[in-house]
């Protein structure tokens, strides 16, 4: 007999809140700022300062405590990173620097003027913090899917990254109200793909792995994770050639409206 679900986890990040497609956007914002006028141009800039940041970010001091509970590089460059610890103490410190250091290299490599330089780098870096913040928004429909989930099943969110960044993207967002546990890695010091975090998550909602299904966009992450630790997946497939990986999960889907008729299927 198959066991009744009883529950969903949802990811957050490129599953209920855009999060890649606003940093692009941002990034070619900035890019504007600095005189990019064409779409390409602005497109170059913005592969270059994903391809730097990323460096700095993997080379920089804080990357064990960012990779363990999923804070990227994209996020270190707006992030607040408020709270107690000291790794969150140091990231915050590190951050600030890293954010200028990413934009002057971009800069230099724009043939910026070395007197233009430290003063440009820094208006980069102040503009992305506030374009990005500008432009959070949602995935289409999002709020009434949980609206209607939220009436038939205990719904949780489990997602990577800093405490304070994550609950800034869900306040404004008005999501939290329908999920009746949220997890952040941040505030447990591990994060997906590790099965201890999922079983935290298992355990808070008062189900077994068989009475849920997880639901995200990172194979590597959300899907892998959810494998380990016995709970039955669906993959947002958002076409990000980027990950490559073995892992499979049960459903893929390519918006979340796709969700339903699997969630039927699986309560028959």
């Amino acid at each position: 007999m198959k066991t009744p679900l009883r529950a969903l986890i949802f990811d957050l990040d490129d599953t209920l809140l855009v999060d890649e497609e606003v940093s692009q956007e941002t990034l070619k914002a900035v890019a504007a700022h600095v005189g990019a006028s064409s779409q390409l141009k602005q497109e170059a800039f913005a592969t270059t300062v994903r391809v730097v940041a990323k460096r700095h970010w993997q080379e920089g001091p804080c990357h064990p405590f960012c990779h363990a509970i999923g804070i990227s590089a994209m996020e270190c460059l707006w992030g607040n990173f408020l709270g107690e610890s000291e790794k969150l103490h140091a990231l915050r410190a590190w951050a600030l620097q890293y954010r200028e250091q990413v934009f002057q290299e971009v800069l230099e490599d724009q043939k910026v003027s070395s007197q233009e330089l430290e003063k440009k780098s820094k208006e980069c870096a102040a503009l992305f913090v506030q374009e990005r913040r500008a432009r959070q928004r949602l995935f289409p429909d999002v709020a009434p899917l949980l609206q209607e989930l939220s009436q038939q099943y205990h719904l949780g969110l489990l997602t990577n990254g800093a405490p304070d960044l994550q609950r800034e993207k869900l306040a404004p967002s008005g999501l939290e109200k329908f999920f009746s546990v949220v997890i952040i890695s941040g505030e447990h010091g591990i994060g997906k793909p590790k099965p201890v975090i999922f079983e935290k998550m298992l355990e808070q909602l008062g189900v077994t792995a068989s009475e849920v299904i997880m639901i995200g966009n990172s194979l590597e992450r959300d899907i892998a994770g959810a494998r380990a630790a016995g709970i039955r997946s669906v993959w947002i497939d958002l076409g990000d050639a980027k990950e490559k990986s073995d892992v499979q999960p049960d459903f893929r889907i390519t918006e979340l409206s796709e969700l339903l008729p699997i969630l039927r299927e699986e309560r028959n």
